[in-house]
């Protein structure tokens, strides 16, 4: 099968990357030197050249602050971006599967969003995301809209500063013997080479449709540092920092965890829990003899 990754060389592009070629599939690779996509005829243009017979865009503006502070790029982006390519893939008659967020929601709910929950975003990100969820959705019936939550992988986001959290919690520890972290934030962790091979599972078949994609469980930010640090036996003091010592720049939900409930129905579920997630996400790091980021 030709399938066209779009953001190949991002955090997780390059794990769909390397799913969707491990079963023996073509794999065109996009990058923003090869499609700009928040214009629809560089959309339009390459994917009718490449006549792929998927088409995973994975790519996006991330930067929570950065939307917050151009919005009207992050909505050409995540939104209109997302309807270029939905509207490219609808012309071929090939599906498409546009990478979501858990920020689609605001928070309040207390326990797991399911995929029929309302969506009520609290800033720019979210509701970029979210247009781009229901442009798809409305533009290409052969649609997998995936809501995914607090990524990390091998390769560093492109469109983010910082390091994964497993490597700035690692680095910090190295660096200072001390790491204050939030409680008061949960989510599920989730590594990108889980939600690769999720895709590749559903790119088999024709449950076109809203799923949400997440490792099983969930964690604060907190819990999710003190598992890196007893899986890798880091030497460090752990402590429970206090909200106003990390002023949030941009609202964020403060619970965001979601529960695969469409994938389960569907009996595609390939996520397993986030603690296990992060050993093989340990493991796949010693592998290639990662260094602690300077």
């Amino acid at each position: 099968m030709k399938v066209a990754v779009i953001g190949a060389n991002g955090q997780l592009g390059s794990d769909v990357v390397r799913a969707f070629e491990a079963r023996g599939d073509q794999v065109c690779q996009l990058t923003h030197a090869d499609v700009e996509l928040a214009n629809a005829d560089s959309v339009a243009e390459c994917l009718r050249f490449l006549r792929p017979a998927i088409v995973v865009n994975t790519a996006a503006m991330h930067d929570v602050e950065n939307c917050e502070q151009q919005p009207e790029k992050a909505y050409a982006v995540n939104a209109l971006g997302a309807r270029n390519v939905a509207l490219a893939t609808r012309d071929l008659d090939v599906p498409v599967v546009q990478i979501s967020t858990d920020y689609v929601f605001d928070g309040h709910k207390g326990e797991p969003y399911v995929e029929e929950d309302v969506p009520m975003p609290v800033n720019v990100y979210g509701n970029t995301k979210l247009a781009g969820e229901h442009f798809v959705r409305s533009v290409n019936p052969k649609h997998f809209v995936l809501r995914t939550s607090a990524l990390y992988g091998m390769r560093p986001c492109r469109g983010k500063s910082a390091h994964n959290f497993v490597e700035l919690m690692l680095r910090l520890a190295q660096d200072r013997g001390k790491v204050r972290v939030l409680q008061s934030e949960v989510v599920t962790p989730t590594p990108t080479a889980q939600l690769a091979n999720q895709i590749v599972a559903l790119s088999r078949r024709d449950a076109y449709g809203l799923y949400h994609a997440t490792a099983e469980g969930s964690c604060s930010w907190y819990e999710f540092a003190r598992e890196i640090f007893e899986i890798t036996n880091t030497k460090v003091q752990l402590e429970v920092a206090e909200p106003a010592e990390f002023p949030a720049k941009v609202a964020r939900p403060s619970y965001s965890v979601l529960e695969n409930q469409a994938l389960k129905m569907q009996g595609l579920n390939r996520f397993g829990p986030w603690q296990q997630g992060l050993r093989e996400y340990l493991g796949m790091r010693r592998a290639a003899i990662l260094p602690v980021p300077a």
